[in-house]
């Protein structure tokens, strides 16, 4: 059984507000700063599961593409993110993301965050798997996301600092369930609060238009570089309320993730792409190096390239990991360029500096998410999403390296722009039908195991029909109790469903998507999958690309 809303106590207090917005990254902290400066009279309330640092945004080690140097260019930023995405990036949102990318990158600098920069002054820009320019600004060495997101968060406490100013944040805030009109538009949110006072507990908060920026679906697999409060939240509150998903199958597992053992679980030390920029290797056990020969970028090629490369070698050698050998670089690369993955890796017992690094692929990035149309508007009037819970079109079947940052900034503008010019009509929620349903939190780990198992970096039609069995049971299980580990259950258990359908129905390999029993790609794959909620089940749908039809390419 598949929920139709969370289980949770009925809603104890109420709050009104014009727009909420659901998350406290990169995507979530520009919309609220955006909606407050457009929108000066209305009331903008921004919400966040934990801590407000404690997404993925601070994560980010590698930098923000962006075409801010003299030999690069949109058009040649836009070429790169097409070849990544497979076939199937919608181009008018890439261009989007090109061309308004650049002076988004320069408004966060003029907010006050401080990228590196070269000795005469320009940004110090770096390559990444995919590029074929130099293009992506960095800080603090590998520091990216902290200083994005700890430049966001000072003007963000500025601007909620302000009384009056009409910018509340809220912590420790979880969103259990978008509130619909008797028409099905967005009417705001029931959430849990923890340490508010009078508004503790489960409530509920009115608004006309709902953002959703709460990351990805990262925690639904064992190994994973996101956080573990990266569990699906927006994905299953949008499918729950009618909203479709698209492009779900596409979960990027990067590369080159610090292996800790056979027994390790959830967040796992990203070792950045930025580190190959700088000329580190790949070989196998033996010292080989695999990846010359294998395309021409070598180790520098795209993700889904480089991640299956390596599944290759382990599957042949019968190995857990393969090695990141960057000792040429020398101490003094390692202590400037990257201190923190230094710092990290030496707290494992590892220096690179004099031996190679072991690694393996795993969770990342979600190309896909809830279906949205260049302003960020979902096909609930109300609902916008951005950031990794959305699929604007940017990443198609694989993501671009170092886009994801510059996607949250330029999207999450976009949005802003759009409510103050047409911001939605007044909205009264109407009683909730929806079958409510809650899984016990011991779920998690089943759950992770089996989509590790069947729906990892290599998939194929039986293991998929049996994950999809296995979570049918996981869903027909005694309820659990109310709580955000069991609510945190239920939407992974959604996203996992969600993203297994998808991805059985999708019969090829392309991009982050790898069938062994389908290796090749498929012209007549080059569309979309979106998933919906009906209920009690989830619906699968196909829609051509259309460009690629005018081509005559299905």
């Amino acid at each position: 059984m598949i929920a139709g809303r969370l289980l949770a106590p009925d809603a104890g207090w109420i709050r009104r507000a014009d727009v909420i917005v659901v998350g406290s990254g990169v995507a979530g902290v520009t919309v609220a700063l955006n909606a407050r400066r457009l929108m000066p009279d209305r009331r903008i309330l921004l919400v966040t599961k934990s801590m407000l640092d404690d997404g993925s945004t601070r994560w980010a080690q590698g930098g923000v593409a962006a075409a801010l140097g003299p030999e690069d260019s949109p058009e040649q930023h836009l070429a790169d993110t097409l070849t990544a995405g497979a076939g199937l990036c919608d181009a008018a949102a890439v261009r989007a993301l090109v061309t308004e990318g650049p002076d988004a990158v320069r408004r966060l600098i003029a907010l006050g965050a401080r990228f590196d920069a070269e000795p005469g002054g320009p940004l110090a820009l770096t390559r990444e798997g995919g590029h074929l320019r130099s293009r992506i600004a960095h800080a603090g060495g590998d520091a990216t996301g902290a200083e994005i997101s700890r430049a966001l968060l000072f003007a963000l406490e500025q601007a909620s600092a302000v009384p009056g100013g009409g910018l509340d944040v809220i912590e420790h805030a979880m969103s259990l369930d978008l509130l619909l009109t008797q028409d099905g538009r967005a009417a705001g949110l029931t959430l849990h609060v923890i340490g508010e006072g009078q508004q503790d507990g489960v409530g509920a908060v009115y608004a006309p238009a709902v953002v959703l920026a709460t990351g990805g679906i990262g925690q639904v697999y064992s190994a994973t570089t996101n956080p573990q409060v990266s569990t699906g939240d927006g994905v299953a509150l949008a499918l729950r309320a009618g909203a479709g998903v698209a492009d779900l199958e596409f979960v990027q597992f990067h590369p080159t993730v610090l292996w800790l053992g056979p027994d390790a679980r959830g967040r796992q030390p990203l070792i950045s792409e930025a580190v190959r920029g700088e000329g580190a290797f790949l070989v196998d056990e033996a010292g080989n190096r695999f990846m010359t020969g294998r395309h021409p970028l070598a180790d520098l090629a795209p993700r889904d390239v480089v991640a299956k490369a390596i599944m290759n070698v382990m599957i042949k050698a019968g190995t857990d990991h393969v090695y990141l050998d960057g000792r040429h670089l020398g101490a003094a690369t390692w202590q400037h360029r990257f201190p923190t993955i230094l710092t990290t890796l030496r707290a494992h017992g590892i220096d690179p500096v004099s031996q190679p690094i072991p690694v393996v692929p795993a969770a990342h990035y979600a190309s896909g998410g809830v279906k949205t149309d260049l302003r960020g508007r979902t096909s609930i009037t109300g609902l916008y999403a951005c950031g990794e819970t959305a699929c604007t079109g940017v990443h198609g079947a694989n993501r671009l390296a170092s886009n994801s940052l510059l996607e949250g900034l330029v999207f999450a503008e976009r949005i802003a722009a759009d409510l103050a010019s047409n911001f939605p009509a007044p909205a009264e929620p109407a009683a909730d039908r929806r079958k409510p349903r809650l899984l016990d939190q011991a779920a998690m780990t089943e759950i992770a195991q089996l989509m590790t198992e069947r729906a990892g970096v290599v998939r194929s039609g039986t293991g998929l029909t049996m994950a999809a069995e296995e979570l049918k049971k996981i869903g027909d299980q005694p309820a659990g109790t109310p709580g955000v580990l069991a609510w945190e259950a239920t939407n992974l258990h959604l996203a996992a469903a969600a993203l297994v359908a998808a991805a059985a129905a999708r019969r090829e390999t392309r991009g982050s998507h790898w069938r062994e029993d389908y290796p090749d790609s498929s012209a007549a794959w080059l569309g979309h999958l979106t998933v919906t909620l009906g209920l009690d089940d989830l619906t699968v749908s196909y829609e051509p690309d259309q460009v690629a039809e005018q081509k005559g390419q299905r």
